[in-house]
């Protein structure tokens, strides 16, 4: 089947967040939402997820899912804002475990911080399916970037989070902790397995030099034919040295901080102390 899909494109974080439609009924998906976050004052704004709301609520849709690809580094998951609003289950891969083992040491969160994935209502492994109305989707376990990156095959349609960017743009970063160039390699292998028509949608655009529009559809086949970093047969030892030599060039994301935090606890923060404050915590000289 061909879901219908409709992004959204978040300026702050050049992030697309997806509604994933059952065309012959009113079950949808969400993937990868944006909870809005200004860094300078620490304020949190719901504009970016009231959008995918109002899309929903016109359109009368039954939210099933919020999918998250991986625990993203870059922007705040919206997933329980839409929850409470929207209803849906919140998955994510169950390597969540190891990422939020690896932070939660970071982030000094103690005992009390669970780090069995329990935030999430469920967990997924490589080979599972799920459905979405009458949709099937499967899911690929595609580490690299990070350990719990999934990428989910929807009908016709595959959601890559960061794993591949547009052809023009290239592929993903792999040097946060529990990252790797050769999995990553392997990970767009087995994307690129996939038949040619496949249409993928990527989780962030850059707009690569000399592109006028940002966009987030391509396939299959042109990511084999044109992407600049996997493209044309490129060799598992000529991309580990590219992409290792890139990613010791690039600075962390500018939310990365306050991301990792809220995105480790399934969109939630962390908890509030005895007077009702939330706060983030910097650790110095960590990442």
């Amino acid at each position: 089947m061909t879901p219908k899909i409709t992004g959204f494109f978040d300026d702050a974080t050049n992030t697309i967040s997806y509604v994933v439609q059952d065309p012959e009924g009113r079950a949808c998906a969400i993937v990868d939402s944006v909870l809005d976050f200004d860094y300078s004052s620490g304020r949190t704004d719901t504009k970016s997820a009231d959008a995918i709301i109002a899309f929903v609520r016109e359109n009368d849709l039954d939210v099933q899912w919020l999918l998250e690809t991986h625990v993203h580094a870059d922007h705040l998951s919206a997933a329980p804002y839409l929850q409470d609003a929207l209803g849906g289950k919140i998955g994510i891969g169950d390597r969540i475990q190891v990422v939020q083992d690896t932070f939660g040491k970071v982030f000094n969160e103690g005992t009390e911080f669970q780090r069995d994935g329990s935030q999430f209502d469920q967990l997924f492994v490589e080979g599972d399916s799920f459905h979405i109305g009458q949709l099937r989707a499967d899911v690929l376990h595609t580490p690299g970037h990070t350990p719990a990156c999934l990428t989910y095959v929807v009908g016709d349609a595959a959601f890559v989070g960061d794993t591949l960017f547009m052809p023009d743009f290239g592929t993903a970063r792999c040097d946060f902790p529990g990252g790797s160039s050769e999995q990553l390699y392997d990970s767009v292998q087995k994307i690129l397995a996939l038949p040619d028509e496949t249409r993928i949608f990527v989780g962030h655009d850059y707009k690569a030099p000399g592109r006028e529009e940002y966009a987030w559809e391509t396939t299959v086949g042109e990511q084999k034919a044109k992407n600049v970093h996997v493209g044309a047969g490129a060799s598992k030892d000529d991309f580990v040295e590219m992409r290792d030599a890139r990613d010791a060039t690039l600075a962390m994301p500018k939310l990365i901080i306050p991301s990792l935090q809220v995105n480790m606890r399934a969109g939630q923060m962390p908890p509030a102390d005895k007077d009702g404050k939330v706060f983030l915590k910097v650790p110095v000289n960590e990442l």
